[in-house]
């Protein structure tokens, strides 16, 4: 990982600004080992847990956030592979993508605002006496590599039985990407949209044949994944204000303290809740996190700013400016902030005077 990490510092700025640089970070991330953590050896991974690789997502993203939404969206998408009952999907893919030969894109945004009654499927599959057709568009994906790519996207059935989840192979016909979305920042993060028009796959290909009962075992991954990502920001800003001049940073010590404790106690809950299985029976205690996370991340980042002062608003000078455009993301990963404060208003009692 030290290779990786003296990769991420050099190239963070461009990675950021830069869709050019699309194609080198998940070969990066790949030969560094990074997504095969918390994959079990007996599936060809590095073995360990799913607290284990949260913590490699938070170590990227204390380097890069583009690299680490990267990371989340293909480490993401081996988890749901790992999930599926579906062997023969599993032998077909999993090495792949361990080797980077693959990206692996979580496509599951919208199915996982359908699993909070947020919003309908946008996709629609009908069947085949050869399997499946598959339409539909999803406006937001990441790690959609032009080299090559598979995601996970949640398909309506038009007869009405439980809705699919289908990996969709960048090469099957009807599949077509979109340009790169004209994004402020993480360019080189392969963010475009997805059109499945008229897409035959057979049923090798589905991932799951019932999606709200899988989603719900596979949210906390998702979410924890994501989690990393405003863990290793907020550890960073942290980190610098930290190292800021004496003069700098003397009025401000007890508040970084406190975030620190903070970011400490939120990061043992998370491993804990992912290992434990607490955010499996109690998905509003991780929504909660999640939104606190966030919070961290918008505190440390505003203490960095003001530790690095007039330098920090230079360009070239230091990583304040682009810590500050990636902590203004955190909040609109799908599920938001917006959406996770509308879920847990649903899980709370109901208070009778």
């Amino acid at each position: 990982m030290n290779s990786l990490a003296a990769w991420l510092e050099t190239h963070a700025e461009a990675l950021d600004s830069d869709p050019s640089r699309a194609s080198e970070v998940l070969p990066q991330l790949v030969r560094a080992g990074a997504a095969a953590v918390g994959v079990p050896e007996t599936l060809g991974g590095a073995g360990g847990t799913i607290a284990d690789a949260i913590d490699i997502v938070a170590a990227v993203a204390q380097r890069s956030l583009t690299a680490a939404f990267v990371l989340w969206g293909h480490r993401t998408f081996i988890e749901y592979v790992q999930r599926s009952d579906n062997g023969v999907l599993r032998e077909r893919t999993l090495a792949p993508l361990l080797k980077g030969e693959i990206a692996g894109a979580t496509g599951l945004s919208n199915a996982m605002k359908y699993l909070s009654n947020i919003e309908a499927l946008q996709m629609r599959a009908t069947r085949r006496a050869e399997g499946f057709t598959l339409d539909g568009s999803l406006p937001w994906i990441t790690n959609l590599r032009r080299e090559g790519f598979i995601a996970a996207a949640a398909f309506e059935h038009e007869d009405g039985t439980p809705p699919s989840i289908f990996a969709i192979p960048h090469d099957a016909p009807g599949v077509q990407r979109s340009d790169d979305l004209d994004l402020i920042g993480l360019r080189a993060s392969n963010t475009a949209a997805l059109q499945v028009s008229e897409v035959s796959l057979d049923a090798s290909y589905r991932l799951t044949a019932d999606a709200r009962n899988w989603l719900l075992h596979v949210r906390p991954a998702f979410l924890g994944l994501q989690c990393g990502m405003s863990i290793g920001l907020a550890r960073r800003a942290l980190q610098t204000t930290s190292e800021a001049s004496a003069a700098s940073r003397d009025s401000i010590r007890a508040e970084v303290a406190e975030a620190e404790a903070k970011l400490g106690e939120q990061s043992a809950h998370l491993r804990t809740g992912v290992l434990d299985g607490t955010f499996l029976e109690r998905p509003a205690a991780l929504f909660q996190l999640r939104i606190d996370l966030a919070d961290t991340v918008t505190r440390a980042v505003s203490l960095e700013v003001q530790a690095s002062g007039g330098r920090g608003y230079l360009r070239g000078q230091t990583g304040t400016a682009r810590r500050v455009r990636e902590a203004s993301f955190i909040p609109i990963v799908t599920p938001s902030l917006v959406q996770l404060k509308a879920q847990l208003t649903q899980h709370r009692p109901v208070s009778v005077a």
